[in-house]
């Protein structure tokens, strides 16, 4: 359908309003800064001495962001699941126990099903702690802590849709969950474990021997071999080089692509040359326990395609370039 000539005109207007929109949603989540203090601290506190899990619930655009924090939090190393504050009411409430922690989230802190949850929650034992925007309000009365997600204003212009609201209910729960992942030691390895099935996964877990082509796949030839015979290896090797070595199997060389450009540029005749006479008697290597991204942060920082893996014994067990890492989806 093509845009009515009025609806065109109103473009400049959109861009202005799109950058109120971002100014005030940006203002609320740095007004947030100054109020973290004691009860910020007290609700990792209550996490992190927690036994059972951290139920989070909300209800309308507030259970979305809570649904998010949730999820946050149970991927960062903090076992946790959303709760709707609908369904607590129909049955819901029988997952959470005396040593559970429960997360409301809502702006007003009136929303009736969050405060219909309030004293089921409180006569099991359990614990809460309220993300509101009114710290005068029942539900955060009622709460064992409050943090208060407050803005001056919403970002809709009629200052009714939530906006600048759940931008700071959001960025509130970011701020925890990222608190209670650093107080937990949660590193980029447990990060990895709780993602094996994403890039993130991927790139943490992998290691070159998962990805290195083997020994019996690599082109290798003696270090007394001639230049012809080593090129002929190469085309048949596929991967752009070959590796020289020794009778222990260890390597004492690599001839690439580039190094038979330069040969070239040598004026030396590669018919009678000898592999001797050219080979780089310095590759790169790297351990077969290595992490794959290791690699590639080489291969990316040396300008070199090729990587040879090599155990501890100095014995040549594989190699890799960098068509092996894109297969694997590691760069």
């Amino acid at each position: 359908m093509t845009p009515s000539p009025s609806l065109l005109t109103s473009l400049p207007r959109a861009t202005r309003l799109g950058r109120r929109v971002l100014e005030i949603e940006a203002a609320a989540v740095s007004a947030l800064i100054d109020r973290l203090g004691d009860d910020f601290e007290a609700a990792v506190a209550l996490v992190l001495q927690c036994r059972g899990r951290v139920i989070v619930c909300g209800i309308g655009k507030s259970g979305h962001i809570a649904r998010k924090c949730a999820a946050t939090l149970a991927s960062t190393g903090t076992p946790a699941y959303f709760v709707h504050a609908a369904e607590a009411a129909h049955g819901d409430l029988g997952m959470i126990t005396a040593d559970d922690v429960v997360i409301a989230i809502s702006n007003s802190g009136a929303s009736a099903e969050l405060l219909t949850m309030v004293p089921q929650v409180k006569r099991r034992g359990a614990k809460l702690i309220a993300i509101t925007g009114n710290p005068a309000s029942p539900l955060a009365l009622e709460a064992d802590i409050h943090l208060d997600a407050g803005v001056a204003e919403e970002a809709c212009p009629l200052n009714l849709a939530p906006t600048a609201s759940t931008t700071a209910e959001l960025a509130l729960s970011d701020a925890l969950a990222v608190a209670l992942l650093d107080a937990r030691g949660f590193d980029a390895d447990d990060f990895a474990r709780s993602h094996p099935g994403g890039s993130l996964g991927r790139r943490l877990l992998t290691h070159v021997k998962d990805v290195m082509r083997p020994l019996e796949r690599v082109p290798t030839v003696a270090t007394d071999a001639a230049l012809s015979a080593t090129l002929l290896t190469m085309t048949q090797g596929g991967m752009g080089m070959a590796v020289a070595v020794d009778a222990a199997g260890s390597p004492v060389g690599i001839f690439t692509d580039g190094d038979l450009r330069r040969t070239f540029e040598r004026g030396i005749d590669v018919r009678t040359a000898q592999l001797a006479e050219v080979i780089n008697r310095n590759p790169r290597r790297i351990s077969p326990d290595a992490l794959a991204v290791e690699a590639a942060e080489i291969m990316e920082r040396l300008r070199i395609s090729q990587l040879l893996v090599v155990a501890d014994d100095g014995v040549l067990v594989g190699a890799l370039n960098t068509h092996d890492l894109m297969l694997a989806r590691v760069i």
